[in-house]
């Protein structure tokens, strides 16, 4: 590699990565608060919160990744470009390859690292964030134990105690119940505790209340009574894997027994399509913006910022991709568009760079665009002495 490339693959790795870091924290950081509660309710430590955390993490590079390089990269060669850089380079003959050649090794080792992120290390972590959540919530244990607070251990039900004892001895147990419409329970007792099994609420001295739609209550004294929760904890027990959630070989090979692919099959052939493809983002967007902003143009020159060009171009085939791959869970008639959209976005942007092409308005576009400014007052007319007879 030449002085003068790895120089620009210094100065757009440099701000890739000034732009990636700050993405990634923001984005991570919204992901990771919304598992607060999740957390907070089930009476889980902070070190639980950070790998929760963490295992958020390689959901979001995949997706952060091509936009940080596309701004990255334009943002590089516009500043070059700024600094009359691109117009040495051009003076001294020196090709347009020179710039794109180390964009392009950029574009090529992030897609290489986003295939490996995408197919391997995000199925993992979602696996172990779902049956993390899965454990907070069947641990009931830690959800009634948490003194003077009512919690919602299921839709319908909450549980409050006063206060815990030695031997996970429970004081002051209150349980609303209302998951059946056709009434609704509400336990008092004096002690209690959850079995070893953690299947039942064992509740000692207490009394419950029945209320039934027309308002009539009946109350009932016990001595011993015990509050089945094998259903919830069974339930709450099991993490749900989606397609998403899979590696790459399951989804060229599904299991047909699986209950999730026997519901919805076509939702792991669209994921599979979605690995195949997205994928190649980085390297695609690292051409959009060599397409937009390689060029060396005067200042004087009036034109949209590169790289906003760059940004609105790479969200509207990106927008374009996500509407394809959530389209094709319903028809397999979308997946062809998933494989045309980064194969058609390579080739005109490829085509564009090999014909040392400049990216500009066509002739009839300016042309009416100068009328309208003319007609609105916001220029002033051509003269004759331009070479253009004047409207």
């Amino acid at each position: 590699m030449k002085l003068i490339e790895r120089y620009i693959l210094k100065r757009a790795t440099g701000m890739f990565l000034a732009t990636l870091l700050p993405l990634m924290a923001i984005v991570w950081t919204t992901q990771a608060l919304a598992s607060v509660n999740l957390v907070t309710d089930s009476g889980q430590s902070i070190l639980a919160f950070l790998r929760l955390a963490t295992l958020i993490l390689p959901s979001i590079i995949p997706l952060i990744l091509p936009f940080a390089l596309v701004i990255g990269v334009a943002q590089t060669l516009t500043a070059m470009n700024s600094d009359s850089e691109l117009t040495v380079l051009n003076a001294a003959g020196a090709s347009r390859m020179t710039i794109i050649k180390p964009v392009l090794y950029l574009g090529v080792a992030l897609s290489i690292l986003s295939f490996t992120v995408d197919n391997f290390v995000e199925p993992y972590s979602r696996m172990a964030v779902r049956k993390m959540i899965a454990t907070a919530h069947a641990d009931l244990l830690s959800s009634v134990v948490q003194e003077n607070t009512f919690r919602k251990v299921a839709d319908g039900l909450y549980v409050q105690v006063a206060s815990r004892r030695n031997g996970g001895v429970l004081h002051g147990i209150f349980v609303a119940d209302s998951r059946d419409p056709a009434y609704e329970l509400v336990y008092y007792a004096r002690e209690g505790a959850v079995d070893e099994n953690g299947s039942a609420l064992v509740m000692k001295d207490g009394e419950v209340h029945r209320k039934l739609p027309d308002g009539n209550v009946s109350i009932i004294k016990f001595d011993s009574y015990a509050f089945d929760l094998t259903d919830m904890t069974k339930s709450a027990g099991e993490a749900t894997i989606r397609a998403k959630d899979r590696d790459l070989p399951f989804l060229f090979n599904p299991d047909p027994k699986d209950p999730v692919y026997e519901r919805n099959p076509m939702s792991f052939e669209a994921e599979l399509h979605r690995r195949l493809t997205e994928w190649t983002y980085p390297l695609l967007f690292a051409l959009i913006a060599l397409v937009v902003s390689s060029d060396a143009r005067s200042h004087r020159e009036a034109r949209m910022h590169p790289m906003i060009t760059a940004l609105l171009t790479c969200l509207f085939i990106r927008w374009m991709t996500f509407y394809a791959a959530n389209s094709a869970e319903e028809s397999r008639a979308f997946i062809p568009i998933m494989y045309l959209i980064p194969i058609l976005t390579g080739y005109f942007s490829i085509r564009q760079l090999v014909g040392n092409k400049r990216l500009e308005i066509p002739l009839t576009w300016e042309q009416k665009v100068k009328e309208i400014l003319v007609r609105l007052r916001l220029t002033k007319p051509a003269s004759a002495s331009d070479g253009n007879p004047a409207p």
